[in-house]
């Protein structure tokens, strides 16, 4: 009698209890969800290969335009040099001799002078005493007007030949690492109609990128585009740039029309080095897209 009374109870709980429990549930089920939208970047890109290569212009070769024996040479294959520093200095005692000669020049010119004034003053008092004829001073002041001209020349003479000293200390036009050396301390340079190469120099952070693009490809490509790319000898290392420039005519090399795109690096200069392989990657275009995302805490 007792068992049968508490599950009589039991049906009247749950009988009662049942339909609260079941709207609760389907409340909870029917609760909206809320997920917060998220932007991602989505690119366009231009895969390509390239080389590093030396910028024009960027390779500058140093001469003298004297003749003479190198009596210093401060740098050898490898170092680096600043702009101005001293490369080598000559001694041309050729350049000496002329010097030397403009200047006895103007002593000869400036005593051939002097004496004119003084026979011209002379002259002039005895035409005032009428004891000479007036052709003869002005004969005088014509040759005292020659020998002038004569001493000016002289002294721009010694100015032109003065003027080749500067190049006797040969310097550096620009910072940058030597990449040749064509002389030695102690040997004579003969300077003619083109003046012999001392060293040859490279010019810091003068390294470019430049990738050959598919013909298909290149119409997506514009100057200041963003640029990544990396090296064969360091693979997983991440190198950018921008696109600086565009071929205007094709390279066609076995039936392939590619163009020549060249490329301002902005990291890793320090590192990389001519004619070293690269893989390019050219982000052509951006915009930003809308996902779903998390849902707020």
């Amino acid at each position: 009698m007792t068992v049968v009374v508490s599950l009589a109870a039991l049906g009247a709980g749950a009988f009662y209890y049942w339909p609260k429990l079941t709207q609760k549930a389907v409340k909870a089920e029917a609760k909206p969800s809320v997920v917060r939208a998220e932007s991602l970047d989505v690119s366009a890109t231009v895969t390509a290969t390239g080389t590093i290569r030396l910028r024009t212009g960027a390779e500058v070769r140093v001469g003298t335009q004297i003749s003479g024996i190198v009596t210093k040479l401060n740098v050898t294959v490898g170092s680096h040099i600043e702009k101005d520093a001293v490369i080598a200095e000559i001694e041309s005692r050729g350049l000496e001799a002329r010097i030397a000669q403009a200047h006895s020049q103007i002593e000869v010119d400036q005593a051939s002078l002097a004496k004119l004034e003084r026979e011209l003053e002379r002259s002039r008092k005895l035409l005032a005493e009428r004891l000479i004829a007036r052709q003869q001073t002005e004969d005088l002041e014509g040759d005292l007007k020659s020998a002038a001209a004569r001493l000016e020349k002289s002294r721009s003479d010694l100015t032109v030949v003065e003027s080749d000293l500067p190049y006797l200390t040969i310097r550096s036009p620009i910072s940058g690492t030597v990449a040749s050396v064509s002389t030695q301390q102690g040997e004579t340079v003969a300077a003619s109609f083109n003046a012999p190469t001392f060293v040859t120099i490279i010019e810091d952070n003068a390294l470019e990128l430049v990738a050959m693009v598919d013909e298909t490809d290149i119409a997506n490509v514009r100057p200041s585009n963003p640029v990544t790319f990396s090296t064969e000898t360091y693979p997983s290392r991440e190198f950018r740039g921008t696109v600086e420039r565009i071929a205007p005519k094709a390279t066609v090399v076995s039936g392939v029309v590619n163009y020549e795109v060249g490329i301002r690096i902005r990291s890793g200069l320090a590192e990389l080095k001519p004619d070293m392989t690269a893989n390019v990657t050219i982000e052509t275009a951006r915009q930003r897209s809308s996902t779903p995302g998390k849902k707020p805490k």
